[in-house]
């Protein structure tokens, strides 16, 4: 397959991108508003070409352990879900993280608490970044806000992952993944062959040659004083991370009076947020966070000596707010406006509010 450019879905692009990019195995169960992801896969059969095992589980359990098998032989193995899919999960994540196994996970956010809505929603923040399941554990989470941002997190998603022995979330929502726009698709990645993989994850569960030892793949430990080893490793891996791979976009924001922090669709509404306000003489910027964790920390501190107030646009009730306001450490107001229930807001709706709670 040869680079294209084609109109799609961002949920279809989540899965193209995964064959292209050589997935082993995709494990997955239906759910609105990300079921294309899998029905894109399984019309587009890539067991006939790549060999990429593509299977409806049984249920959301059985599928996230699926993956914890096929990431213990050091495949390319990912899953995807919707909000109370992404729930059923937790307990196999926190087995992944504990076992320091990579592959990728995709929540196409819906409204909650409960079954909810299938409306969008950015209200799993809490979830996905401070930990859904038990331990002190962190994923790797990329916030796209764009068709082709979902296409090209595929790639960055496992490489990031891989990297550092990690599983990675896509965390987007249903705006993102029922929206057709341009995507530009990458050229299909030569397949690895078992002597690639063994070099690439000596620790994988292939099969025992040469003279080392079994490689035993557990995130369960008996010894206190081993436990503690490892969740101190785990710690400074998170710290590396932390220090390595921040990612985030500025917009307008050199001489920005006041800024808006957002991620994924939110961002994409902030955006013309700030022409709207520019328009009125407003200097208004957009700070966007890609990777949710690592967080942007250190630069929202620096524009905390910069501006007159920040304000957070979210699909949810308030919870990345709480990040920035630690990032800032009370410097400068931060303040949170959103809509709750599968509503979004309108630009018009953002520019009120920021005029509201954070310029008068």
């Amino acid at each position: 397959m040869t680079e294209e450019i084609t109109l799609m879905k961002g949920n279809e692009a989540i899965a193209h991108a995964a064959i292209r990019y050589g997935v082993d195995g995709y494990f997955g169960y239906p759910i609105t508003p990300q079921s294309e992801i899998i029905e894109t896969l399984m019309d587009e059969a890539p067991w006939k070409t790549t060999g990429m095992v593509v299977l409806q589980a049984e249920s959301e359990v059985a599928a996230i352990n699926m993956v914890y098998g096929g990431a213990a032989c050091g495949k390319y193995s990912m899953t995807s879900s919707s909000s109370p899919g992404i729930s059923l999960k937790q307990e196999g994540i926190s087995y992944l993280a504990g076992a320091e196994l990579p592959c990728l996970l995709v929540n196409v956010q819906r409204g909650g608490p409960g079954l909810g809505t299938i409306q969008p929603s950015q209200s799993d923040y809490f979830q996905t970044v401070k930990g859904g399941g038990h331990g002190d554990y962190r994923l790797i989470t990329l916030a796209p806000n764009s068709v082709q941002e979902m296409a090209d997190f595929v790639a960055l998603g496992f490489d990031l992952a891989f990297k550092y022995r990690n599983p990675a979330m896509i965390l987007t929502d249903g705006v993102i993944g029922q929206m057709m726009e341009k995507v530009k698709l990458p050229q299909q990645r030569p397949l690895r062959t078992e002597a690639q993989i063994r070099e690439q994850c000596p620790w994988a569960t292939l099969g025992k040659t040469g003279n080392r030892g079994p490689n035993i793949i557990t995130s369960l430990e008996l010894n206190a004083e081993k436990m503690e080893e490892n969740n101190i490793r785990f710690q400074n891996k998170y710290k590396i991370i932390e220090q390595e791979e921040v990612i985030y976009e500025e917009i307008q924001c050199d001489d920005a009076d006041y800024l808006l922090v957002a991620f994924g669709s939110s961002a994409r509404i902030c955006q013309k947020t700030v022409d709207l306000a520019r328009a009125e003489g407003i200097k208004v910027g957009l700070l966007r966070p890609i990777t949710l964790w690592p967080f942007p920390t250190t630069i929202l501190k620096e524009y905390a000596d910069k501006v007159k107030g920040m304000l957070t646009v979210e699909l949810n009730a308030g919870q990345m707010v709480e990040d920035v306001r630690l990032a800032v450490n009370g410097k400068v107001p931060v303040e949170h406006y959103g809509r709750l229930g599968g509503i979004v807001p309108t630009p018009d709706e953002v520019l009120v509010a920021l005029k509201e709670k954070i310029i008068n």
